[in-house]
């Protein structure tokens, strides 16, 4: 029937929706029958599929050894002027030089020696001394030259040349010459591993100084760390979660409780994640320590699958044979669960595409999507079995933990309490009337007694809503105050020494900025009185070790005139360059020389910033200063320091995955919008899904969440897990049929709050390990994956439940068809009735 006033392109609209919706339904009714019908297949298949690919993941382990390749981000122009620095001015050309490798890390051992409070480290001159000869007389040691700082610096009152009266720190710099021969390198790295054991033991021998050492394989080995650390506490994560899925799956009623499938539902995960982490070593990928995270990503979405299948079932009728009811509750889950796993894959496979310019973050989307589709296999093949045959048993009158035969009342009745309370069935007597004896669940209880009927209470609305717009102020708050930096040390383990060292660098020698290099690499008129001043305007605000300024300064003192190019190269070449005190300026200089005249084709000078506390920042902001010049001024140039690789451009290209999976989110339900079950489920899905995502970005800002690449790892990971618990009670609301908005809601609690409640459970007692496993970047991990736990159960359970119950869609029209059904059969009775007034027959 079509209704009066509705447009056809309306009815077509809505009968395609349900002619798509009961095809899908069709189709997961049919695979629930198969794997019913085939039970041993499916669950022999998947576990093959493990052992096999998990025994390859053994042999074929490989940890990430190029970090920089892994955080920095892939399309940079800070690699792009490396590469340009280092072809200028290459490594051998600079080798006894206080920068020489300042176009690439190389091969160096850092140590910072720091006196104990009021001490002066100018002082300890002995201790220094001992520090460096213990250093240069290594093993396998190499020449190189060694750049003291100072750190803490207090200088002489009015002091017009700013002599130092004392210092807290000094540091130390051992370049080491490696050439990139691989020989060299070897050597290289076993001297830096030498150097930072000699520092442990200076530090025994020297009590009146603090010594934290850095090599240039520092960071790599603490950033692999953090996976050696967190070990034993991903797999009591694991206890934890099957613990709670295990006890939030039981029942006082023997026959009907599942606390079996719970624990296998959490170990069918497991063993999807492992086959997934086989497949990634089998294609030549390398573990890094960003992937700790997929086994808890993987988590929250497979045991969401477990639990809703575990409420499919209690919501199929128990007169059904047991392999209908498998294949009812595949119909009844399946559909919405594949639509949240293709969003999974849609968003973290766009963040494996070439559009992310961060490495670590591409592998962990690709190795996600893998995780995903076979966690979906997994989750209807090999927990679909063990569904089977715990239906199997349930139908057979078996024991759910003990698998044995229950015994009869008349049995139980002459046995110790202790024994029925054990064995007893506990609706053995019950009445014909007991519709769903599921429902004696205790959660599912507690939400039809007790918390539908409290959160849908009229006084209790006004606080929810003044609840939500306190959460919205604070995500706004933190939206506005996000920032794009990103520090490499939040990827470290916390107590590491590379950290230790940082926080002693931040805090000691944070007044200047890292060295840069400033290399002109086209030819330039430097006798030029317009081009020294435009040298000089450049280099202002900078500490500068310059030749041209030494040049300049010499010409004035030696009183030299060298206003043409000849007589400039010409004093340059037979005066300046020649005086020990300037010989090192030839590394800095690229003559060419074109017939008899010379030229200078090429240069480079060094520039220090002034900075403050937080120096990182304001390198990025000289940094994007410096780099426009280069385009508007006459003088072409580039600037460089290995820091660059790390900072430039970072927060667009962490941000770019998440934007780009938010889009594919939205396209996805955009185009399904008039085609899946109701538009205005995917319409609130929408609004959902952008409060809890806003709600995570804003609420992680505030908590002091910078953003790099596991946090937005994490981002990508929220906008699934909100539609992955949002979709069902959406769906269900709006094609719920009661009368009023506040019934629908109830209803749809009661369907799925149940699964929501127990896997959200789940996933944040799971996290609780990550507490204690000292590094930065499982810190971040548990904050990011806390909030977006605990936002998404704000939502599922506090606003949505409030929210639905003064905003559309409306539920007059259920209403008036259910009275004119009543009207109807109301009329047929008294038709009957005076037809036969003898006999009544009620239809």
């Amino acid at each position: 029937m079509r209704r009066p006033g509705a447009p056809a392109s309306w009815i077509w609209w809505r009968m395609l929706r349900q002619v798509l919706r009961r095809g899908l339904q069709s189709f997961c009714h049919r695979l629930g029958l198969c794997v019913s019908r085939h039970p041993v297949f499916f669950l022999t298949v998947p576990a093959v599929l493990t052992i096999t690919f998990g025994l390859s993941a053994l042999k074929r382990f490989q940890p990430e050894g190029d970090l920089e390749r892994l955080v920095a981000p892939s399309h940079s122009l800070a690699k792009i002027e490396r590469s340009l620095a280092s072809s200028l001015f290459p490594l051998d050309q600079s080798k006894s030089q206080l920068y020489s490798d300042l176009h690439t890390p190389g091969r160096y051992g850092r140590v910072i020696l720091l006196s104990p409070p009021g001490d002066n480290i100018l002082l300890q001159a002995e201790g220094i001394l001992q520090t460096h000869r213990a250093v240069l007389e290594m093993k396998d040691g190499r020449n190189g030259f060694i750049g003291h700082q100072l750190g803490g610096v207090v200088e002489v009152p009015n002091s017009k040349d700013q002599r130092v009266k004392s210092a807290r720190a000094i540091q130390i710099t051992y370049y080491l010459q490696t050439y990139g021969s691989a020989t060299q390198d070897l050597i290289g790295e076993k001297w830096e591993n030498e150097f930072c054991k000699l520092v442990r033991k200076l530090q025994e021998e020297h009590q009146d100084l603090h010594l934290y050492s850095l090599a240039s394989f520092s960071l790599w080995r603490d950033f692999h760390k953090t996976s050696i650390l967190a070990r034993s506490k991903v797999l009591v994560s694991l206890v934890l979660i099957l613990t709670t899925a295990t006890l939030s799956s039981s029942m006082k009623d023997c026959l009907r409780s599942k606390p079996f499938l719970g624990l296998l539902g959490v170990l069918t995960v497991c063993i999807s994640i492992v086959t997934a982490a086989g497949i990634f070593f089998i294609t030549d990928g390398k573990y890094n320590s960003t992937l700790l995270g997929i086994p808890f990503f993987a988590m929250g979405h497979g045991t969401k699958g477990v639990f809703e299948l575990l409420s499919g079932w209690r919501r199929t009728r128990e007169n059904l044979p047991f392999k209908d009811r498998v294949a009812d509750a595949y119909s009844d889950v399946m559909v919405t669960y594949t639509m949240t796993s293709s969003l999974y894959f849609i968003t973290f496979g766009m963040g494996a595409s070439p559009f992310t310019n961060i490495e670590a973050v591409k592998v962990f989307c690709q190795n996600m999507c893998v995780s995903i589709l076979l966690n979906y296999f997994y989750i209807f093949s090999f927990f679909g079995s063990c569904l089977v045959f715990a239906g199997q048993l349930e139908q057979n009158r078996y024991h759910s933990i003990f698998c044995c035969k229950i015994p009869s009342a008349e049995y139980l009745d002459r046995k110790p309490v202790w024994f029925q309370t054990v064995m007893s069935d506990g609706h053995q007597q019950a009445s014909h009337h007991e519709t769903n004896p599921y429902q004696h669940h205790f959660i599912q209880h507690f939400l039809r007694e007790h918390y539908n009927e409290w959160i849908t209470n009229i006084y209790v609305k006004p606080f929810v809503v003044i609840l939500y717009l306190i959460y919205a102020s604070f995500s706004f708050m933190g939206c506005l105050q996000i920032s794009d930096r990103a520090n490499i040390i939040n990827l470290l383990a916390s107590d590491s020494p590379s950290v230790s060292y940082a926080m002693v660098q931040q805090k000691y020698f944070s007044n200047y900025s890292p060295v840069i290099g400033f290399y002109i690499y086209e030819p330039l008129d430097y006798w030029n009185s317009s081009v020294q001043e435009d040298l000089r305007r450049l280099c202002s605000g900078f500490a500068a070790v310059s030749w041209v300024e030494q040049y300049y300064q010499f010409l004035k003192v030696s009183n030299i005139s060298a206003n043409n190019k000849s007589d400039f190269i010409g004093v340059l070449q037979s005066l300046f360059l020649k005086k020990p005190e300037f010989q090192h300026f030839r590394n800095d200089i690229i003559f060419s020389k074109a017939g008899d005249e010379n030229n200078i084709i090429a240069s480079r000078l060094y520039l220090v910033a002034r900075t403050s506390r937080d120096k990182q920042k304001e390198v990025i902001e000289v940094l994007e200063k410096l780099r426009p010049l280069s385009l508007s001024k006459s003088i072409r140039f580039i600037v460089f320091n290995p820091s660059f690789v790390f900072m430039d451009h970072y927060g667009l290209s962490v941000t770019v995955p998440v934007l780009i999976a938010g889009f594919g989110v939205l396209l996805v339900l955009i185009l399904t919008f008039f085609l899946v079950i109701h538009p205005l489920g995917n319409f609130w899905l929408i609004l959902s899904v952008t409060s809890i995502e806003l709600g995570v970005l804003g609420l992680m800002t505030l908590w002091n969440v910078d953003m790099d690449c596991i946090s937005i790892l994490c981002l990508i990971y929220t906008l699934n897990f909100a539609i992955d618990h949002c979709a069902p009670l959406l769906y269900t609301f709006v094609l719920a049929t009661e009368h009023t908005r506040t019934q629908c809601i109830k209803s749809s609690l009661q369907e799925h709050g149940t699964a929501i409640l127990q896997n959200v459970t789940s996933f944040l007692i799971g996290l609780v390990p990550l507490l204690f496993v000292p590094s930065n970047l499982t810190f971040t991990l548990f904050k990011c994956l806390l909030l977006t736990g605990g936002c998404t159960l704000l939502h599922c359970f506090v606003i949505l439940p409030v929210f639905l119950t003064f905003f559309p869609p409306s539920k007059k029209h259920h209403k008036k068809k259910k009275r004119a059904k009543r009207k109807e059969r109301e009329e047929i009775e008294c038709i009957e009735i005076q037809e036969n007034p003898d006999h009544v027959t009620t239809v």
